[in-house]
């Protein structure tokens, strides 16, 4: 049994993090993702407590007041996320690793409360312009959302060498195969 250990992946969106995830989740480590709050409202088919916990602002608010959260962050105005302490130890308490897709200054905010508890790896791609063609072809957010998301992941990138490792996503397979070597050896 993995005792309260967990893995960190942060990328500025549209890097690939989500589909790593989910690989990772599908190779029989003991592994159980961990469902981040947020005051965005649900996209496409998302539901609350499997994507996402979806809060309004001021239930956000409550729960920074009542101490709920191990890190939260303001990420755009009025656009929280947070990691509930609840849904950690809902994971732990079943001798599982958890698993983070949280942003940028969330990874290395849990990096540096969990030390090396925690294994986080920053996924990247090549450029902004692959960002851009990739947010694109979601067909989910405005012209504007986007170009807040590719400002926000230059800013992002700077951060990189602050993580455990980084994984570059130009090559899904070989980047999917790259962190699963990296979660196999944290743990050993």
């Amino acid at each position: 049994m993995q005792e309260r250990k967990m893995i960190i992946l942060s990328a500025p969106s549209g890097s690939g993090k989500s589909t790593i995830i989910h690989y990772l989740l599908q190779k029989g480590f003991p592994l159980e993702f961990s469902v981040s709050a947020t005051t965005r409202a649900p996209r496409g088919t998302e539901q609350n407590g499997v994507e996402y916990y979806f809060y309004s602002v001021d239930e956000f608010k409550q729960k920074i007041q009542n101490g709920e959260f191990v890190e939260y962050e303001e990420v755009y105005e009025n656009r929280f996320y947070g990691t509930l302490k609840v849904e950690c130890e809902r994971i732990w308490s079943k001798g599982n690793v958890i698993v983070f897709d949280v942003d940028v200054a969330g990874g290395l905010r849990l990096k540096s409360l969990f030390g090396d508890k925690a294994l986080a790896l920053f996924i990247r791609v090549s450029s902004i312009e692959e960002l851009r063609k990739r947010l694109m072809g979601r067909n989910t957010e405005s012209a504007d959302e986007i170009q807040k998301r590719l400002d926000k992941a230059a800013y992002e990138m700077q951060f990189a060498e602050k993580f455990d490792a980084i994984v570059t996503n130009d090559d899904l397979t070989k980047a999917c195969k790259e962190a699963e070597g990296l979660l196999t050896e944290f743990l050993k």
